[in-house]
């Protein structure tokens, strides 16, 4: 039974600092791409920050390069995303997403969801 259960989502202000984590399990980590991605109510799903199965080749949504590190501990099989210098338009529901293999920005590729953690950031 795979699970992926996000945590660390909450309330803060504009440039403040979060840091969402994802567990997983029922699944060999290593051999998953993990990636975040986001929905603000109205708006699409967004691609935020993906990372491949060996924690290399970090990749990042426009809008958040240079505020936002993904990162994974495989050992701990946990993937995390830092999230720095938040702005309003960062507030949304954040997924967590596992691939089999190799790391892709689009959401139907994605096998495997957690069933999101809220981040509201006010202004």
């Amino acid at each position: 039974q795979v699970q992926l259960v996000e945590s660390g989502g909450g309330l803060v202000q504009a440039g403040d600092s979060l840091r969402l984590s994802c567990a997983a399990s029922g699944l060999t980590i290593r051999n998953y791409a993990m990636a975040w991605f986001r929905q603000a109510p109205g708006k699409e799903r967004e691609f935020v920050a993906g990372i491949s199965g060996g924690g290399g080749s970090p990749v990042y949504g426009n809008s958040v390069k240079g505020r936002f590190t993904i990162s994974r501990d495989n050992a701990k099989s946990t993937v995390y995303v830092q999230m720095n210098s938040l702005k309003p338009d960062d507030m949304a529901v954040y997924y967590c997403a596992a691939k089999f293999r190799g790391l892709s920005p689009h959401a139907n590729e994605y096998s495997y969801w957690g069933q999101g953690t809220q981040v509201t950031v006010s202004s």
